[in-house]
């Protein structure tokens, strides 16, 4: 989109319709935009071919609304994750445009809805209690132009859940499994298919858990070889995803 308003712009420029004066002021901020609080990549779009994501936790209302502003004012969609359900509340009531959802903790604005990942990326969750982060992953994924399946609640205690859903798991061309207790169904997936598996261990568990530590541990030692995220990391699993994808 940007890359399309840079050309249009030039051309302008040519046919003489668009001084060289308004073409700078139009340009001068693509590199990036300062706020003062803070400095708007405008240009990681065209570096990366994703636009940049802002972070909500530990912002402000007022920055988060600044930042959706000038991120608007250059026609680029708008992913806001770690949004408290009062932030996202506030923030959607400031951008009707966008929806807020509470489970994954994500504000979207979304106008380009073209799919541009070749395959298809499964979201996969062990237990209810692991959606959040699964959800985070899902909202990430679908913005950035992803066809994304969800298998929710397939975890070990019960495998023939997982069993009964191997169709749509070998249909995936990136699967990203989402994880917290003891953290083993990313090895059992990466076991069963020949495609990249993205663990994500969360924070859900018992005392010994650690905070996901036991599951990170655990995922970072597996024989079936899989990439694993940060605890709770969902938004990077999907990212990453989203460059295989793409490839």
């Amino acid at each position: 989109m940007m890359k399309d308003m840079i050309f249009e712009l030039l051309e302008r420029v040519r046919m003489g319709k668009t001084s060289t004066e308004e073409a700078y002021e139009r340009l001068k901020d693509i590199p990036f935009e300062d706020l003062n609080h803070t400095k708007v990549d405008h240009h990681r779009i065209v570096r990366k071919g994703l636009p940049e994501v802002v972070f909500g936790e530990g912002k402000s209302i007022g920055q988060i609304a600044d930042i959706i502003r000038v991120m608007r004012n250059k026609n680029l969609d708008v992913l806001v994750t770690r949004l408290s359900k009062e932030a996202g509340e506030e923030i959607a009531a400031l951008f009707p445009t966008g929806t807020y959802s509470l489970e994954a903790r994500s504000f979207c604005i979304k106008e380009d809805q073209v799919i541009k990942g070749k395959g298809t990326i499964l979201i996969v969750s062990a237990g209810t209690s692991d959606i959040p982060v699964a959800e985070e992953a899902y909202i990430a994924s679908t913005f950035f132009g992803n066809r994304t399946e969800r298998l929710y609640d397939v975890g070990i205690a019960g495998i023939h859940r997982l069993i009964q859903n191997l169709s749509l798991i070998k249909e995936a061309r990136v699967i990203i499994v989402v994880a917290g207790m003891e953290g083993a169904l990313p090895s059992i997936v990466a076991g069963m298919v020949g495609v990249p598996v993205i663990g994500v261990p969360t924070s859900i568990g018992y005392g010994a858990s650690f905070g996901g530590l036991t599951a990170l541990l655990a995922m970072l030692n597996s024989c079936s070889t899989v990439s694993v995220f940060n605890i709770d990391n969902g938004f990077g699993a999907a990212y990453f995803a989203t460059l295989i994808n793409r490839l």
